[in-house]
C-alpha cells in the first residue's frame, strides 16, 4: 500500500508538470516506452530494487536508458529522480498511477477485456461506444483473448464486471436451478 501512495504521488508530480507544459499524452509515450524496457526485463527491475546499489549507479542507467529512447528532458530528468531515490523498481506502478491521471483528466476509462476469441475492430468500437454510453465517459477497450473462456466476453471498468460470456451464463443459470 505504501508503495502505491509514493507511485501515486510521483505520478501525480509528473502529470502535473505535463500538464503545465500541455505534454501529457506525449510524456505518457515516452513513459510508456522507457517502461517497456523496465518492466519488460526482470533483471533490471531487479537492479533497481536492490538498496546494496548506489543511488548515481541507478541514476546513471536509467539516464542511459532515457538517452537511447530519445524521450524529452522532462521525461528523461524523472526518470532518473525516480531511479535516484530508490524507486526505479516502482516505474511500472507509477507509468499506471499516470495513465489513469491522464484519462480522467481528458474524461476517459480503461475497459479491459476478455474474450474467447479475438476481437474485430468493429466489434471494440461497438463496445466502446456500448460502454461509453452506460458510463457517459469515452472508453478506452484493451482486449485480449481468454483461452478459458468457452464464448463471450467479460468486461472490466474499474470495480465495475460486465460479465456477458458463456461461462457466466452457465453459473448464473446453475444457481437460478439450484434455488429452485
Amino acid at each position: 500500500m505504501k508503495s502505491q501512495h509514493a507511485a501515486r504521488s510521483y505520478a501525480k508530480a509528473l502529470f502535473e508538470l505535463a500538464r503545465e507544459r500541455h505534454q501529457t499524452d506525449v510524456v505518457g509515450h515516452e513513459l510508456g516506452g522507457v517502461i517497456e524496457v523496465v518492466g519488460g526485463d526482470p533483471a533490471l527491475l531487479q537492479f533497481f530494487a536492490r538498496p546494496g546499489i548506489a543511488a548515481s549507479s541507478k541514476r546513471a542507467v536509467a539516464d542511459e536508458i532515457a538517452q537511447r529512447l530519445g524521450v524529452s528532458k522532462l521525461v528523461r530528468d524523472f526518470v532518473g529522480l525516480v531511479a535516484d531515490q530508490g524507486r526505479g523498481d516502482q516505474l511500472p506502478e507509477i507509468a499506471d498511477a499516470y495513465r489513469d491521471l491522464v484519462d480522467a483528466d481528458a474524461g476517459r476509462v480503461r475497459a479491459r477485456v476478455r474474450s474467447a476469441v479475438a476481437l474485430t475492430e468493429a466489434e471494440r468500437a461497438t463496445l466502446a461506444t456500448r460502454l461509453g454510453a452506460a458510463l457517459g465517459k469515452t472508453v478506452v477497450v484493451e482486449d485480449r483473448v481468454d483461452p478459458d473462456l468457452l464464448g463471450g466476453l467479460v468486461a472490466e471498468v474499474g470495480s465495475l464486471v460486465a460479465d456477458a460470456s458463456l461461462d457466466g451464463q452457465l453459473a448464473r443459470m446453475k444457481e437460478r436451478l439450484t434455488r429452485g
